[in-house]
This record gives C-alpha cells, sequence and structure tokens, in this order.
C-alpha cells in the first residue's frame, strides 16, 4: 500500500518542470491528482502519464490568478475523487529587473501570481478543509491534510534583480506559518519549500536571447552560461538540481511521516543559500 492512497492532491503549474515531477511523484506514492497548467496539452500529457502507470488523474486548465479560478479548481477535485487533502502551490515564472526600472506591472503580476493565488486557493480549501475535520472529529477519526507552499532562496535571502519576486517568495513565508497556527487544531501541516537553483526551461543556461510569453507578457527566460557557472560555485553539492529531486522534497512534507511538522521551511537546493 502506497504512503498517499486515497488522498487528493492539488497541485498548480503541474503540466511542465517541477510541477510535472511532483505530480508524477505522488500519483505513484497513490495519490488521486489534479493537475493544472495554463495550456490544455501539457496538463493532458500529465494526466495520461499517471493514467498509464495505474494512478488517478484530472486537469483543470487555466490561470492561478484568474478570479473564481481557486473555487473551481477546488471543486474539480472534489467532485472527481471525493475530498482535498494536499495542496502544492507551484505555480509562478520570473520576470527581473533592477527596481529602478521595474514598473507597477512586473512587480503587481509576480505578487499576483506567487502570493495572491496560493491565498486565495487556501481560502477555498479551508471550506473543505475544515468541516471535514470537524466531522471526523466528532466520529473520533484523525486524517491528516498537507499544504505544501513553494518559496526560494531569494525570498529568504534576497536576490538582485528580483524585488518583485523576493518579495512574493517572503511573503509565502508569513502565509505559511500564520495558517499552521491557525490550522493546525484540525490537523492540517502548513510547510514551506524553498528551492534553490533547480534547472528548469525558465532556468536552463543559454548565452541566446530567449523569451516565453506568459499571460500575454514577453517574459525573459533562460540564465547565461557563465551566471549558472557562478550559482554552481556557490552551492555545496557544486550543481543544480533537477526537477524530480525537487519534487522529493516536496513529498516529504506531504508523507505521513510529517505529520508532527509544521510551519516550517524546507530548502530544497543542494545546500544553496543567498544573503
Amino acid at each position: 500500500m502506497s504512503k498517499l492512497d486515497g488522498k487528493t492532491a492539488f497541485i498548480t503549474g503541474s503540466g511542465r518542470g517541477i510541477g510535472r515531477s511532483v505530480a508524477l511523484k505522488l500519483a505513484a506514492e497513490g495519490a488521486n491528482v489534479v493537475v493544472n497548467d495554463l495550456d490544455d496539452a501539457p496538463a493532458a500529457e500529465v494526466v495520461e502519464t499517471i493514467k498509464a502507470a495505474g494512478g488517478n488523474a484530472i486537469a483543470h486548465v487555466g490561470s492561478v490568478t484568474e478570479d473564481g479560478f481557486a473555487e473551481a479548481f477546488i471543486q474539480t477535485g472534489v467532485d472527481a475523487f471525493g475530498g482535498a487533502d494536499i495542496i502544492v502551490n507551484n505555480a509562478g515564472y520570473t520576470w527581473d529587473a533592477m527596481i529602478g526600472k521595474m514598473s507597477d506591472e512586473p512587480f503587481d503580476a509576480i505578487m499576483d501570481v506567487h502570493a495572491k493565488a496560493p491565498f486565495r486557493i487556501l481560502r477555498a480549501a479551508s471550506d473543505v478543509f475544515l468541516p471535514a475535520a470537524k466531522t471526523e472529529a466528532t466520529g473520533g477519526k484523525v486524517r491528516y491534510r498537507k499544504v505544501v507552499n513553494i518559496s526560494s532562496v531569494a525570498g529568504i535571502g534576497g536576490n538582485a534583480g528580483q524585488t518583485n519576486y523576493s518579495s512574493a517568495k517572503s511573503a509565502v513565508l508569513g502565509m505559511t506559518k500564520t495558517l499552521s497556527k491557525e490550522w493546525g487544531r484540525y490537523n492540517v501541516n502548513v510547510n514551506c519549500v524553498a528551492f534553490g537553483f533547480i534547472t528548469t526551461r525558465l532556468t536552463k543556461g543559454t548565452d541566446e536571447k530567449k523569451t516565453l510569453t506568459v499571460e500575454g507578457n514577453e517574459i525573459a527566460v533562460g540564465v547565461p552560461k557563465k551566471v549558472i557557472a557562478g550559482f554552481e560555485a556557490a552551492i555545496q553539492m557544486r550543481r543544480a538540481g533537477t526537477p524530480e529531486e525537487a519534487a522529493d522534497g516536496v513529498y516529504l512534507p506531504c508523507s505521513p511521516e510529517s505529520n508532527d511538522i509544521s510551519g516550517q521551511v524546507l530548502t530544497v537546493g543542494g545546500g544553496m543559500t543567498l544573503g
């Protein structure tokens, strides 16, 4: 019997990169997975991969920043699998500039996707988590539920050129610690995973100028190879992490072994720190 059998997990931004690896990891441990992406094709591919391996999954396509997304996202899993047990707030991207050249638009956009969207999703989840916990308590049962918010070493130590991203990821830390206090009596473990340098399509080494369109905005992607070399030299493990390794770090606070762990920040990045 797998450790997450009977659990339903909601993972934002799980059509690609780290989120995809998290979806596959939790599904492999028995969880029913609600896959989210901005686009149909990546979400469908992850769902089919999970089903082909004998798991259960359903897609909910859309932007986490849209009004009404949070409630519809949670309802999709409740309708399909009968409940909600694990929330992983993973969706996001970066839109970098030094503060003197950063307008309100990239600041607001990054705050919306990394801080406001998780707030809305967790607010929607409370309408499922809390009543279920109260019913279970009345019947003398205990069922642990899990929240894993994704932050970054930039949210802990700051990072030049990322005032918006660092601010949003710091906000996630405060959200995590506050909800761990609000929801502890309902047997909800609320923790945070702060990633170091993980190789994804957004951080892949390149000396060419590349962009990606995210909700109508052209966002620069990729990291100059010299910068990557500098990052890796500052990492104790001397290399970037993989999406699969990042997913392993997210799995830990989703597992039964974390039933007495809450309000904590786990850094996953080979020992990398900023600041």
